[in-house]
C-alpha cells in the first residue's frame, strides 16, 4: 500500500503547467496569493525569491521551490530587482507564440519552469496543507529522479510532439511526487501529530495501510493491533502521537474522504458507496457524511462536480 499516493489521489491533487520564463538581466515578477500550491524550477541560471516578511533566498540551477499555500511572492534577477518589485509592480514581459514568457534585457540568462497544484479543500486527509510555507529543495539534494523529471519537462516544452499535452500533465504530477520524495528524504522537522507522522513511524504506517486496504471492515483498536502484531496499548499510544487522533477517528475521516471522492468522480449509487466504506444502511451513511461535510451526500455530489468542472475549465 502506497500511502502517499493514496492520499494524493483522494485529496484530488491536480497539477497544471504554468509559465516558462526566459529571462535576461534586470527583471522582476510579482505573483499574487492564490489558492493551491505554486511551484518553480530553475533549469538554468539563477534567480531570487522573496515573500513578504521573510528573508530573500537565491535559487541556483536545478533548485526547486514549492509554496504549498500559494503565498504571495516575487521572483527576480537580483536583490535590487527584488526590492523594486511588488504588488502591481512587475517588469513588463513578452509572451511569445511558443508560450514562453520573456523578461529582462539582453540574452537569456535564466530559465524557470512554473506549475500550479490544486486540491480538494474539503478532504480531511491532506498532504500539501501540512507542508511548510516554503519547501526549497536544492539541486544537490534533489536526486536524479527530480532532476530527470525537470529535464524531461523542459525538453517536451522545447520540442512539442504528438500528445505533448498529455505528457506535460503527467510530468507535472510526477514532479510533485519527486519533490516530496526529496524533501522527506532530507528528514525535515515534521509538524507534531499530523498525517506526515505516518511516514516516520513504521507501526502507525502499517496500521494506516491496513485501514486503507480494507476501510469497510469493522475495525477496532484491538483487531487492528492484532493485524500488525503489536499490543493494543502500543497502538493506542503511538497512533495519536503520530497522527493526532485515535485509529477509530482516523478511519471515520478516511471513510468520508473515500465516499466524497466516489460522489465527486463516479455515478455509483449511495447504497454502493455506503457499503464500500463500511455502512450497512444509506441512512446511517448519510448521517455520518452530513456530520463530516455539513451537507447530505446528494447535495455534496452536485456541488463537488460543479466545482470540479470549473477547475477543469480554467
Amino acid at each position: 500500500m502506497d500511502l502517499l499516493a493514496d492520499v494524493l489521489a483522494v485529496s484530488a491533487v491536480r497539477g497544471t503547467l504554468g509559465a516558462r520564463i526566459d529571462a535576461g538581466a534586470d527583471w522582476g515578477w510579482w505573483a499574487a496569493a492564490a489558492p493551491g500550491a505554486a511551484f518553480h524550477a530553475v533549469t538554468s541560471g539563477t534567480a531570487w525569491l522573496a515573500r513578504p516578511g521573510h528573508e530573500a533566498r537565491q535559487l541556483m540551477p536545478g533548485d526547486v521551490v514549492l509554496l504549498p499555500g500559494g503565498a504571495e511572492h516575487v521572483l527576480a534577477s537580483d536583490p535590487i530587482a527584488l526590492a523594486r518589485t511588488g504588488e502591481h509592480a512587475s517588469d513588463g514581459y513578452e509572451l511569445a507564440d511558443t508560450g514562453v514568457v520573456k523578461m529582462g534585457s539582453g540574452p537569456v540568462r535564466t530559465r524557470v519552469l512554473c506549475a500550479h497544484y490544486e486540491h480538494d479543500p474539503a478532504v480531511s486527509t491532506q498532504v500539501l496543507t501540512l507542508l511548510p510555507e516554503l519547501v526549497h529543495v536544492r539541486a544537490e539534494c534533489g536526486g536524479d529522479g527530480l532532476q530527470d523529471t525537470i529535464r524531461l519537462l523542459a525538453r517536451e516544452l522545447a520540442q512539442p510532439q504528438i500528445a505533448t499535452a498529455i505528457v506535460l500533465d503527467s510530468l507535472v504530477d510526477i514532479l510533485l511526487v519527486q519533490l516530496l520524495r526529496a524533501w522527506l528524504a532530507s528528514e525535515p522537522a515534521q509538524p507534531e501529530a499530523s498525517w506526515l507522522g505516518v511516514l516516520g513511524d513504521p507501526v502507525v504506517g502499517a496500521a494506516v495501510a491496513k485501514l486503507h486496504e480494507d476501510p469497510a471492515r469493522p475495525w477496532t483498536t484491538a483487531t487492528l493491533a492484532d493485524e500488525i502484531a503489536v499490543s493494543r496499548a502500543t497502538l493506542s499510544r503511538r497512533f495519536p502521537a503520530a497522527i493526532g487522533k485515535a485509529p477509530g477517528a482516523y478511519l471515520t475521516d478516511w471513510r468520508m474522504d473515500l465516499a466524497a471522492r466516489r460522489l465527486r468522480d463516479t455515478d455509483e449509487t449511495l447504497e454502493g458507496i455506503a457499503q464500500s466504506v463500511g455502512y450497512t444502511s444509506v441512512h446511517a451513511f448519510s448521517r455520518a457524511f452530513a456530520r463530516a461535510r455539513a451537507q447530505p451526500p446528494g447535495r455534496y455530489r452536485s456541488t463537488a462536480r460543479a466545482a470540479s468542472s470549473r477547475m477543469l475549465a480554467r
